[in-house]
């Protein structure tokens, strides 16, 4: 299968990475996998590219790690995409994201407004609700702070840059 979009996104520290590891290890020991891509870091997507603008979302990502340092952002809550196939962890939204966000965009038409989250699982709606419990019980608000942003094409996964925000914030 050829690739399909590019994603720029922004990756949480490692306590956070830890704290959100553990919610899907209970999913796990519960049994829960779903489809969602596991070996990538826990992330907010901030935007999505066509194939053909790779480059240019290559420099966006340059630029906005010039422009942003590193963003803290409360996790208070989970939440569920219409349709029931994903459940998230859901940032509040707060100004250091909304610019981090606005200097990741180039202007290209995206399918959805942008909703801040991060995936927990991805599945079937009954699975997701099935699994919603074991997400309710593990899940803890906390702060997290994105610390680098990582650019990826999918399907399949391919990994093109990660860069650490180095701005001004």
């Amino acid at each position: 299968m050829a690739e399909q979009i590019i994603v720029l996104m922004a990756d949480w520290d490692e306590e956070t990475q830890k704290a959100l590891g553990a919610i899907y290890e209970d999913l796990a020991k519960e049994g829960f996998s779903g489809r969602q891509t596991k070996h990538l870091p826990y992330h907010i997507s901030m935007s999505t590219f066509p194939v053909d603008k790779e480059a240019e979302a290559l420099e966006a990502m340059k630029k906005a790690a010039s422009l942003c340092g590193p963003v803290q952002v409360s996790i208070s809550h989970i939440g569920m995409f219409a349709g029931g196939e994903i459940l998230f962890a859901a940032p509040d939204r707060n100004a250091e994201l909304e610019k981090l966000h606005d200097a990741c965009d180039i202007g290209l038409p995206q399918e959805f407004a942008w909703t801040p989250h991060t995936t927990i699982i991805i599945d079937e709606p009954e699975v997701v609700q099935s699994a919603l419990p074991t997400v309710v019980k593990g899940f803890r608000p906390r702060t997290g702070t994105i610390k680098r942003l990582h650019l990826c094409a999918f399907w399949p996964t391919r990994e093109i840059a990660t860069i650490e925000l180095t701005g001004e914030g």
